[in-house]
């Protein structure tokens, strides 16, 4: 019996996958050095104008004094928050304001999302939209706040309301919430397998020929590129729906795809066209989770798939990524344990949850969601140092050469888990 060929490579060689990527640093390099020199232009106008659609807009106090917090996004594509003493509602509103930007914006915050003080000059009512429409429908179906804006959250990336966050943060499944590779993967395997299951019955009578993975393929790329549009592009959706087309396009042109050159292209391919990325927090995140699941497949590959989806990947990125995570968030709660399960439930609950909202039932969940939210009553801080967490990374990224590197990552995050849960 025959040996089975191996799929080519993306890169035949890694001479070309070297010089590949020095060109797409030195492309990210021009993309910064250009919007560099837009910061300091910015930051040394004593006031600019410009107009912005709001986001959200939120009350907080200090020394007894009410003011509303407002996150906008610009018409020159830049976000930003500012601060108004204003009482009136800014939701669904269109301003045009006298921004006072000054030397306290760092650039790491202007390629993000930064403060800056201002002066509303004139406010318009924006229509609703459609977007708008399906907002108020699904939160229509819900009596309790948290729960309009948890569902408002996972199907169409709008801010989730504070207290709940803190909640959702306690119980570890912060990456439930938040749109992104995961929910993509649902979605894609949604989308093809149904939009499959029209396909093969006309392929086999009017076009055999036709190749299904490519016909079927391209619709289901193009809605749910309708779906990034509709949800406003964000990043770690961005990362995901780029990783899913390109990983498309390598599969159609039949050459291996669970690679970390594969990866790597993609991360560097999206920072070219979105420099912002490289300070977006979310898709830092959701890179290093999407390497730690390539470095699993590439170790247990010769494992049953049902273990693989079931076990080693739930288990395994909740105790790879806690060191990461914990590098920059702090919460910390027994609670957090039952993350993997969670996310193993996430799977069914997503989808059936956006067809009870479709028929008008999506309130069936309710009593166990505002159970389980209820559960974490209190948190401890623990944060890990910078440089303990490069060193992981680092660590991590050697152990795509080496197994040994790899049982050496992977006892470090059982033996951190262990400290933070029972030691904390």
């Amino acid at each position: 019996m025959g040996m089975a060929l191996e799929k080519p490579k993306l890169f035949p060689e890694k001479k070309t996958f070297i010089w590949f990527s020095l060109a797409l640093l030195v492309l990210i390099a021009i993309r910064l050095i250009f919007s560099y020199l837009e910061y300091q232009e910015f930051i040394t106008k004593p006031f600019y104008y410009t107009e912005a659609t709001v986001l959200t807009s939120y009350e907080k106090s200090k020394n007894n004094k009410r003011y509303k917090v407002i996150k906008l996004r610009s018409n020159e594509s830049f976000t930003f928050y500012t601060t108004t003493h204003r009482k009136e509602n800014f939701n669904h509103k269109h301003l045009r304001l006298q921004l006072f930007p000054n030397k306290s914006i760092a650039f790491e915050d202007y390629l993000g999302t930064f403060y800056v003080k201002s002066k509303i000059k004139y406010q318009e009512k924006i229509p609703l939209t459609f977007k708008d429409t399906l907002l108020q429908k699904v939160a229509a179906q819900h009596e309790v706040s948290a729960l309009k804006s948890f569902y408002n959250a996972i199907f169409f990336a709008t801010p989730l309301d504070r207290k709940l966050r803190e909640k959702i943060s306690m119980l570890g499944v912060s990456h439930l919430v938040a749109l992104s590779g995961f929910h993509l993967t649902i979605l894609w395997g949604l989308v093809y397998g149904f939009l499959l299951l029209l396909y093969r019955p006309l392929q086999q009578k009017f076009f055999p020929y036709r190749h299904a993975l490519f016909d079927v393929g391209l619709i289901a790329m193009m809605l749910l590129g309708s779906y990034l549009w509709f949800v406003d592009f964000p990043p770690s959706l961005v990362r995901s729906y780029a990783m899913v087309l390109f990983g498309w396009i390598v599969l159609l042109l039949g050459m291996e795809l669970l690679s970390f050159t594969f990866l790597a292209t993609i991360l560097l391919l999206l920072v070219v066209l979105f420099p912002s990325l490289l300070v977006s927090l979310s898709f830092q995140l959701s890179a290093a989770g999407v390497f730690y699941i390539f470095l699993l497949l590439q170790y247990t590959k010769e494992m049953k798939a049902w273990i693989i989806t079931l076990l080693i990947i739930p288990l395994g990125i909740f105790m790879l990524m806690l060191p990461v995570v914990h590098g920059t968030f702090a919460v910390t709660s027994t609670y957090q344990l039952a993350s993997p399960i969670l996310s193993i439930l996430f799977i069914p609950f997503y989808p059936l949850s956006m067809l009870m909202h479709a028929i008008g039932v999506g309130g069936v969940f309710d009593s166990v969601l505002m159970w389980l939210f209820a559960l974490p009553e209190e948190s401890k801080e623990s944060i890990l140092p910078l440089w303990l967490v490069l060193f992981y990374l680092g660590l991590s990224i050697g152990a795509i050469w080496s197994k040994k590197i790899f049982y050496g990552v992977c006892g470090i995050a059982i033996l951190y888990m262990i400290y933070l849960f029972m030691f904390i």
